[in-house]
Parts: structure tokens; C-alpha cells; sequence
């Protein structure tokens, strides 16, 4: 870096053009150059780019040196803006070209052709080597199958089946009406989010740990709700949640305690990840009494190890209490889970909770369509399944974070156009149907 000034100025002209969205993307030349730099765009961007150039520095030299400098896309219409912005700053700048839709990477020089490419060609020798790593670290079908999958992705159709509205003031004498127990064993997390999203939903939340109810000090019987939170409890040594499950299984006060409360006629649940693994093991969904052996469960994900994603879902009209006029509505949510597959043992179980529309959310691509493809669909659940209600719709088990999204800019990706249509995320509208059943049935 010759001159850290030049360098300081030219990072307050990008910071600046972000603030006003000007620009639409951008990578630094300094780890392969520029045509790596223009090539990883078009790969993200699952797009082609037409370049041109003409100077007199040699073509290796000017598409390979990672030397200091950065690329950034901007519209058209801004061009004038952003060349003044930068030549008024003492920065050296050139229009490159333009991106397009035809996935060519083309890119000239002084009239001739540096190289010409196509993009999936160039993208799959970029990411071979990991390809081939990814093959030995989980199930080479599932590596196989993303690797054939990506090509073909889309930004996500999202669609809300309502108008999404944020958090109103609510009184704390109106909060104590309403309290929810957000409840945690050894090596829970998430709790905070989901405490942050029920008490901007108007309840009064309890951080309950499962010691708490052990040694008496809180009853599950003073409460509306019950919220199993996601993690990674006992650090799910015996499988996932079966030591939360038999710590209350095994225990006759306790398992005394959460039935009754599950059959309290005014009281809901909610599981989420690690909690919805729990609820399958208590044998709370979907509906109570299915013999063990064929109680539907979630086993290890197909892809064989723990999976992180910000994954496309679709909320399937349900009688759960949360999803209240949010059917058919496709959102972008938090998955993060190592057994998230749905193991139904009997098919009789299936075709009774189809029956009864207890299915209530499942994994989509990004048309929109119900997948077990990965990783559209990260689990490998059949049916796409990943949300599972009661008749009553009180009680609600789902792999995805809700709480990890009920805020818009906790979305990974939100398209623009949505992001100023929304006023709120889609995904508050679960805990303020909830308030709201909990109000209209004391």
C-alpha cells in the first residue's frame, strides 16, 4: 500500500454509494486478480459478464496481478455518479463492462480475446476440489446432488398470504396475563431470540430451566405456553433430545406436569429444533398415544452430519394456532440441525396425519415446489415434512427458527422489492396469532 490515504478515500466513496444503494455488488482484485475477482461475482451471481479493456499494460498482468483495487456493480443509470465520486476523490476508475443473463464470461482486450468461458464450466472447476472433499465428509449422494442442483437455482419465489404488521405496546399488567415459559435444559440455545420474540408479541416470558421444575421452584401450571427451544441438549450424546426426554419421561412428578399442561384446554406449545425433537419424544405430535415403535421421530439428517442453512419453506394450510392465515405462504428461515429427518415408522401414521392436515410446513425449492431434493430440502424428509401440528392445532413441532427470523434483518437474503413492501417479517405474525388465540380463550 503505497498511499493509505488514497486507500482511506476510496473505502469512504464504496461506504457511502452502499448507504445510498447505489451499489449491487462487490469483490477485491487482491487474491487472483481481476478475472477472479469478475468470475467468483458471476458465480454468486449465477450470471455472465461481457468485458472489455483497452489499455497498455500486458493482458496477464492486468487480469492476474493482486494488486490493491475492487470491482463493484452498480445500474447503468449510475454510472455518471459513481466515476464523478471516485475522480473527485483522486481514485483511478474504469467501467469494465456489463453482467448478463447468458452466463458467458467474456472478457477482451485491445480488441482481441483475453477469454471466453462458460460460467458453469468455469464454476465447477473453481469448486471441485471442495466438491471432492465435501464427498469424503458427508454422503457422496447429497455432495452429488448440490453439486448438480446449483446451476439450476433462482432467487426464492417468497410470498406472504397476508400483510405482515409489527409489535404494538402492550401494557406490563396485560404482559402478566400472558406468561409463556421459555424452557431450556443443558446445552439449549436460542432461548434469548425466542424471548425477544414472544415478549414483542405482548407476553410476559420466564426463563424456566428444567432444574427449576426438578427441584419445585416453578410449576409449568401458572403458565399459557410452553416453548421448547432449539440446541443441542446433553450435547445430544444419547441422539437428539432423548436425554431432555428422558429426564421428564423418567420422572413421575414431571411427566405428570406436562401432561397436564398438555391437556389444558387454554394452554399451546411450541417446539423448535431441538424442542421439536422433544415433542416427538414425549409423544406430543402429532396427536398423543401412538405407541412408541410407531411414533414419528427425527432421525440423522441424510447428508449424515449437521446442517446450517438458510433453506425455503412453505406453510401448509394446518389447524395450528400459530400459522393462522399464514397458509401457503413460502419463507426463507434458519435450519440448523443434525437430526432434522422426519422417521415416520408406520405408513398408517402418514396417511392419518395427512388426513387430518397436520402437516404444517414443508421444504420447497425455489419455484416454490415441495422437494426431498438436497439441499433444498436439508433433512432429507420424505414429503418435504419439517412442521407437524395437532388436531386441536394447540401443540407445534418444526425443525426451522422462526425466533431466528422474526425480525427482517435477521433474514440471510430478502429481496428488495419485499423488503420495503414488508413493514415486518412474515415470521412474527406465529407469535402474534398466538397472543391473540391466548386472549380470545382465558
Amino acid at each position: 500500500m503505497e498511499n493509505p490515504q488514497s486507500f482511506k478515500r476510496a473505502l469512504k466513496i464504496v461506504q457511502e454509494l452502499i448507504d445510498q444503494d447505489v451499489v449491487l455488488a462487490g469483490h477485491d482484485i487482491s487474491d487472483g486478480g481481476l478475472a477472479v475477482a469478475l468470475m467468483e461475482m458471476a458465480f454468486a451471481g449465477n450470471c455472465g459478464f461481457n468485458v472489455h479493456l483497452d489499455e497498455k499494460a500486458g493482458v496477464f498482468q492486468r487480469m492476474f496481478a493482486e494488486e490493491l483495487g475492487l470491482v463493484i456493480e452498480y445500474d447503468p443509470i449510475n454510472t455518471d455518479q459513481v466515476l464523478s465520486r471516485f475522480r473527485n476523490g483522486g481514485i483511478p476508475a474504469t467501467v469494465l463492462g456489463s453482467t448478463t443473463e447468458n452466463k458467458n464470461l467474456y472478457f477482451g482486450y485491445n480488441g482481441s480475446i483475453g477469454f471466453h468461458l462458460f460460467m458453469e464450466k468455469a464454476r465447477s472447476w473453481w469448486e471441485e476440489t471442495s466438491y471432492q472433499i465435501e464427498r469424503l465428509q458427508a454422503n457422496s449422494k447429497c455432495a452429488d446432488d448440490e453439486k448438480k442442483n446449483i446451476f439450476s437455482r433462482r432467487n426464492p419465489m417468497y410470498k406472504a398470504s397476508f400483510t405482515p404488521t409489527g409489535p404494538v405496546e402492550v401494557p406490563d399488567a396485560v404482559r402478566d396475563q400472558f406468561p409463556v415459559a421459555i424452557l431450556r435444559e443443558e446445552g439449549s440455545n436460542g432461548d434469548r431470540e425466542m424471548t425477544s420474540a414472544f415478549y414483542m408479541a405482548g407476553f410476559r416470558p420466564w426463563d424456566v430451566n428444567m432444574k427449576d421444575l426438578l427441584d419445585g421452584r416453578v410449576s409449568l401450571d401458572r403458565f399459557r405456553g410452553l416453548v421448547a427451544v432449539g440446541g443441542f441438549s446433553y450435547a445430544d450424546y444419547p441422539d437428539s433430545a432423548k436425554g431432555w426426554a428422558a429426564v421428564i419421561r423418567e420422572n413421575p412428578r414431571i411427566k405428570q406436569m406436562f401432561d397436564d399442561f398438555y391437556s389444558r384446554s387454554n394452554t399451546f406449545s411450541l417446539g423448535v429444533c431441538n424442542g421439536c425433537q422433544l415433542f416427538a419424544l414425549l409423544g406430543w405430535v402429532p396427536w398423543s398415544g401412538i405407541p412408541d415403535k410407531e411414533q414419528p421421530r427425527f432421525i440423522l439428517n441424510a447428508s449424515g452430519r449437521f446442517e446450517s442453512r438458510w433453506s425455503t419453506v412453505r406453510i401448509i394450510p394446518s389447524p395450528a394456532i400459530m400459522f393462522k392465515d399464514m397458509g401457503n405462504s413460502v419463507l426463507g428461515v434458519w435450519v440448523a440441525h443434525g437430526e432434522g429427518r422426519l422417521h415416520i415408522p408406520k405408513k398408517k401414521i402418514y396417511k392419518e396425519m395427512v388426513k387430518k392436515r397436520l402437516v404444517s410446513m414443508v421444504y420447497v425449492n425455489d419455484n416454490g415446489d415441495l422437494t426431498e431434493q438436497y439441499p433444498y430440502n436439508p433433512n432429507g424428509s420424505p414429503h418435504g415434512i419439517t412442521g407437524i401440528c395437532t388436531p386441536d392445532g394447540r401443540h407445534l413441532a418444526m425443525m426451522p427458527h422462526p425466533e431466528r427470523a422474526f425480525l427482517k434483518w435477521q433474514w440471510a437474503y430478502l429481496p428488495e422489492e419485499l423488503n420495503k413492501e414488508w413493514p415486518a417479517s412474515p415470521w412474527f405474525k406465529m407469535f402474534q396469532n398466538v397472543y391473540a388465540w391466548c386472549a380470545d380463550n382465558p
